[in-house]
């Protein structure tokens, strides 16, 4: 690609990452923390594409601006080399219709840009979760928990304490925690929330296997708000083995997906 269609590129790039990072598209590609250097990225982007453009524009030299001293050496050499004008024209005609032009199969990196802009991807669910292990990891350490009732948790939060804590700060308290719902071979419904350590590339699911008042009809990937109670049953996800908490849900409630979809709690 020459150098506009380079610019033109950095620029798009740019404008991309700015519209994502100033609206909740980000969102579904990286954590929320990460806002900050995606719009730095963007208008760094933005000015290297006016950049290229400029100098670009700077080094063409206009039509008809040729030097004085130039036209007269033009027309010392004229008579000298008229014999070997024909020859030479031959040749640069030649020349000229050798150029290799850029590929204009270049031009489809465009396309992955007009992607992201005009088309939000939706957020992972249940298919990836059901086909990976659970990546509930032992905490260095509990945060109080504040004195409400329900009391809210995240996914994550929930899984750690009901299993690496023993529920200790959870029993006999009301817990509500949102999540989309998830079913295995079997039809056993989870609970699910994606943690994210950078970006979506990298999210796990954290899974929460749900008994008691369960409503007769889950559609996976549905978002419930799920209130219960701490129970001590645990399963082991099919996947990698890995420990799955239960909550004994009271009621459920659907609710619209999230702003933020994902679970950056995580190894926070």
């Amino acid at each position: 690609m020459n150098r506009q269609a380079q610019a033109a590129v950095l620029f798009l790039t740019g404008a991309a990452l700015l519209h994502a990072g100033f609206t909740d598209l980000y969102l579904r590609y990286v954590k929320a923390g990460l806002q900050p250097l995606l719009l730095l990225s963007g208008a760094v982007l933005i000015a290297t594409s006016l950049a290229t453009a400029w100098y670009e524009w700077r080094g063409r030299k206009p039509k008809g601006t040729a030097s004085k001293e130039e036209d007269h050496e033009h027309d010392h050499g004229h008579d000298q080399d008229h014999g070997h004008d024909q020859d030479h024209g031959h040749d640069q005609d030649q020349d000229q219709d050798h150029v290799h032009r850029e590929p204009r199969i270049s031009w489809l990196l465009v396309l992955p840009l007009l992607a992201l802009i005009l088309v939000a991807p939706p957020a992972l669910g249940s298919y990836s979760a059901m086909r990976t292990g659970t990546a509930l990891q032992q905490p260095y350490g509990y945060n109080a928990l504040p004195a409400e009732d329900p009391l809210p948790l995240t996914v994550v939060d929930y899984a750690t304490r009901a299993v690496y804590d023993h529920g200790r700060h959870l029993t006999g308290r009301r817990i509500k925690v949102t999540g989309f719902v998830a079913l295995d071979r079997t039809g056993a419904p989870y609970l699910v929330r994606m943690a994210l350590n950078c970006c979506a590339a990298d999210a796990q699911p954290v899974k929460i296997a749900l008994t008691g008042k369960i409503p007769p009809v889950l559609q996976p990937d549905k978002w419930l708000e799920v209130t219960g109670t701490y129970t001590a049953k645990e399963t082991r996800d099919p996947v990698n083995n890995g420990p799955v908490p239960y909550l004994q849900v009271t009621s459920a409630t659907p609710v619209p997906v999230p702003k933020d979809p994902y679970d950056e709690s995580w190894n926070n």
